[in-house]
């Protein structure tokens, strides 16, 4: 078994790497997979800010990803992945064409832009940088990397800290899947027994924490900003086709909503990224081990939500 604290980066071949401002809370976190490497995707927020989406659905020509850039700095925020394309072009990495690689670099943003007074948003030079730092230890977590700036609990009252969070878990046989979330949510985020883990304090009454359906029920004056996301990659070393991944993608969501409370608002842009590395095969399972690898990729995801608010909050 896998240790309890393990990350994205229990699987073998996948590295993360972290770029963050030193002087503005923001930043980009790039995770760089091995070659083979399967992508899906699952967007279901109604205000998404992404890159190279349509690429990795069913019927589409390419199979394959070389990275995944999860990074602060609104749409600004999604030229952190040609910093990336041109790390990966460097060294070959990419898909083939007669005039040379062309690296496939799918990305999501999150609003942090009020967090650093829309003065620094993340760039090309800090995509690259990013890569440069990757690494296969255990993923840093908290206000690191694309969740430098990232809040939540944003429905009322001041918002909680939010970041970055991972999780990993071993299925048997070898197999894993894992989670890498960037929390910014517009809702509360809910513990394993369902309770508020973190919630919207009370204005007037700071150390009184109102429920996001009890907000909901309130005349709004002003609706919520389409500034929050939840963005992340599940992964596993699983050999699953694109079709098989989409679905894995799909089924991270319900994960989400475990964890986060509402999910998937017109305000939110929350999309998780798939990915199969192909290292266990799954012979004469069929559908039901992608819908195992799915299941366990719901349960990562909401784990890796809560881990990154703990580690945010210290």
């Amino acid at each position: 078994m896998i240790p309890s604290q393990a990350t994205l980066t229990a699987i073998s071949g996948v590295r993360v790497g972290h770029a963050t401002d030193p002087d503005h809370p923001t930043g980009c976190t790039v995770i760089l997979l091995p070659p083979g490497t399967v992508g899906g995707v699952d967007q279901r927020g109604g205000a998404p800010g992404t890159r190279e989406t349509d690429l990795l659905r069913p019927l589409h020509l390419v199979q394959h990803i070389n990275a995944v850039v999860l990074t602060g700095g609104s749409a600004f925020g999604l030229a952190a992945a040609d910093g990336v394309m041109r790390w990966l072009e460097e060294r070959g990495i990419g898909f083939p064409t007669l005039s040379g690689v062309v690296p496939i670099v799918p990305a999501a943003v999150i609003y942090d832009l009020t967090s650093t007074g829309n003065k620094r948003r993340p760039d090309a030079a800090m995509g690259y940088a990013a890569c440069e730092n990757a690494s296969s230890e255990p993923v840093a977590e908290g206000r690191v990397g694309g969740g430098a700036g990232a809040t939540v609990a944003k429905m009322f009252g001041t918002p909680a800290l939010g970041g970055v969070g991972s999780a990993a878990v071993e299925i048997g046989g070898g197999l894993i899947v894992a989670a890498l979330i960037v929390v910014n949510a517009l809702g509360e985020i809910l513990s394993e027994d369902g309770s508020i883990l973190v919630g919207a304090r009370n204005p007037a009454n700071p150390t009184e924490i109102i429920p996001a359906l009890e907000i909901l029920r309130m005349p709004f004056t002003q609706p919520p900003a389409p500034t929050n996301t939840v963005i992340g990659i599940v992964a596993t070393n699983a050999a699953l086709d694109k079709e098989g991944t989409n679905k894995v993608a799909q089924m991270a969501h319900d994960g989400l909503a475990r964890a986060v409370r509402p999910a998937h608002m017109p305000f939110d842009g929350d999309t998780i990224f798939a990915a199969a590395t192909g290292e266990i095969q799954g012979e004469g399972l069929g559908a039901g081990f992608v819908g195992m690898i799915g299941a366990f990729a719901a349960e990562v995801t909401a784990a890796a939500i809560r881990r990154a608010v703990r580690a945010a909050a210290g």
